[in-house]
């Protein structure tokens, strides 16, 4: 499982979706107060999701397939994480400061985006590998 380089992939998939967004702040409001994920109760739900989805493609190492459709639904996923922390940081309501610059947490979608097309690619690589294999015999 480990040796898999795609496993390594996921594991790093888990790291920026699971752990980082609690140290990086999505962006820092004009007060000057920083703006965590934990502030939005959609931004918790799907930053969950995408971590037990994470979770869920390491456990199942063996069946390739599966994994890589749960990788493709995990990249549509952050994609529509992306696109709200956008939204949201462009059209915030009139009650809240406007945003004065983004944070880092903000682009940690676009790396596990990267890292899931990366395991993706390893995964597709194995799979063509073993039917190759199996042509042989």
């Amino acid at each position: 499982m480990i040796q898999r380089i795609q496993t390594i992939y996921l594991f790093l998939t888990f790291i920026v979706v699971g752990i980082l967004p609690y140290i990086f702040p999505l962006w820092k409001m004009d007060n000057g107060k920083d703006y965590f994920f934990m502030q939005n109760q959609i931004f918790v739900i799907l930053l969950g999701l995408s971590t037990a989805i994470t979770v869920y493609s390491i456990i199942t190492f063996k069946k390739r397939q599966t994994q890589f459709v749960v990788n493709r639904l995990n990249i549509v996923l952050n994609l529509i994480l992306l696109g709200l922390f956008v939204y949201h940081s462009l059209n915030l309501s009139g009650g809240t400061p406007a945003v004065s610059e983004k944070g880092i947490g903000m682009f940690l979608p676009i790396l596990a985006i990267v890292l899931l097309v990366l395991a993706n690619k390893a995964i597709k690589k194995d799979e063509d590998l073993v039917k190759s294999v199996d042509r042989l015999r």
